[in-house]
């Protein structure tokens, strides 16, 4: 291991003590302070995400990423407002989690603790480096940072501003801590650090997430990709339909729950189809269709197997024509990540045969994708969307980032 490395997880380790021992009250009093920090800071830390976006734009960065990328005084002061809102959450360390009497006299019960330290391997979203501090912070958590190349200079001045803010408050900085070496080398050992790491969460694209998998000693919580899928059932408020196809699509097309691909019922196909690509032609979105769409759709490109199972972070949506819910199931339960699936329909029991029947960590009736996030949830931010079922399964707020211990209380029991 290399020296940089081992210095930061001998770092981690010392701070989780302090940060396992931290009061409530000064949790929150810490978090408002570096969201008020951000806000300050907000010129600064503009200019250095300029630099990351310029460099996105000159390495053709697809424009969804450079979206991704991009800081702007409003997304700040959504980071802000996503540490007040984790301040004012309940923090779950110390609940007891149920106590029950032993025949012999025992009281043993369940106590919620931390993790420990947590290392957390993404790419090109600087607001992962706010939110993954938020939670880690609120549930005792130290947290260690892999960014990608792509947004070193963001990552590096939002880290500096959390860290100031730390010392201001007279609490170790070193409760985060970002790796600034971006090489795959230095990636590679630092997936190797279970002495020092007890938890590895990768945020990213399917090659990241299959590297972090396949090469971690680390016990990692997978955060998948987002081949997310719409069915248009033959039951379905047809504006209603296409708004919600609209905003799933186009509202922010580099995010994990955004809409990749559409399904139509085929009693539809001829009432919808025609409208809904007029609209997306408004936002340049490329349609890849089935035969049957096609037909319909006479500037769309004809769709391949590959189409089905692709997460574009783009603006292109496949389409497919298909003659029941249940063929709807289907497909979507074989192509899917696991991630967020919904369906626009007037028809209960569809709904319902949706609901139950759809594989994901997210389903949705009559509602866009794109409310899969940990904000939206209510958990004022989170550290990823887990597509495993294992710990955790769709976006992780504070309790995913604990365990328990058992406590027992005892008045001299000695087992016989």
């Amino acid at each position: 291991m290399n020296e940089m490395l081992q210095t930061l997880g001998e770092n981690a380790r010392e701070a989780e003590v302090i940060l396992r021992n931290l009061g409530t009250a000064k949790k929150n009093q810490v978090l408002e302070a570096v969201a008020d920090s951000l806000v300050a800071h907000a010129d600064k830390l503009l200019a250095a995400n300029a630099i990351d976006v310029e460099n996105g734009r000159r390495n053709h960065m697809p424009e969804g990423l450079v979206d991704r990328l991009m800081l702007t005084e409003a997304r700040i002061e959504g980071m802000a407002e996503g540490l007040r809102q984790v301040a004012a959450l309940d923090d779950p360390i110390g609940e007891v989690t149920g106590m029950k009497k032993r025949p012999n006299g025992l009281m043993i019960g369940q106590k919620r603790v931390p993790l420990g330290v947590i290392g957390i391997i993404y790419e090109a979203r600087p607001n992962v480096t706010a939110d993954a501090f938020a939670l880690c912070f609120k549930t005792g958590n130290v947290v260690i940072l892999k960014g990608g190349s792509d947004a070193i200079h963001s990552n590096t001045a939002i880290v500096d501003c959390i860290r100031s803010a730390l010392k201001a408050q007279d609490l170790t900085e070193n409760a985060i801590q970002l790796i600034q070496d971006t090489s795959r080398e230095t990636t590679a050992e630092f997936m190797k650090m279970n002495e020092y790491v007890d938890v590895l969460i990768p945020r990213g694209g399917r090659g990241l997430i299959k590297a972090v998998v396949n090469g971690s000693t680390i016990p990692v919580i997978e955060t998948g990709t987002g081949n997310c899928h719409i069915y248009v059932d033959e039951s379905a408020d047809l504006n209603m339909a296409a708004d919600i196809v609209m905003n799933a699509k186009t509202q922010r097309v580099g995010v994990c729950n955004a809409c990749e691909s559409l399904l139509v019922h085929e009693k539809v196909k001829d009432a919808f189809l025609p409208v809904l690509a007029e609209r997306l032609r408004t936002k340049h979105v490329e349609m890849r269709a089935d035969e049957v769409a096609k037909a319909l759709i006479p500037d769309a490109v004809s769709a391949t197997e590959e189409d089905w199972g692709t997460e574009y972070l783009d603006y292109i949506l496949s389409i497919k024509v298909v003659g029941s819910v249940e063929e709807a199931i289907r497909h979507i339960n074989r192509y899917n990540t696991g991630h967020s699936e919904a369906i626009i329909t007037r028809d209960y029991n569809n709904a319902q045969k949706f609901l139950d029947e759809v594989d994901a960590a997210a389903v949705y009736v009559n509602a866009s994708t794109r409310f899969t996030d940990g904000f939206e949830f209510g958990f004022g931010a989170e550290i990823g969307i887990s597509t495993q079922k294992l710990h955790a399964r769709g976006p992780m707020g504070l309790l995913a980032l604990t365990s328990t211990k058992y406590i027992i209380y005892g008045n001299g029991q000695i087992r016989p």
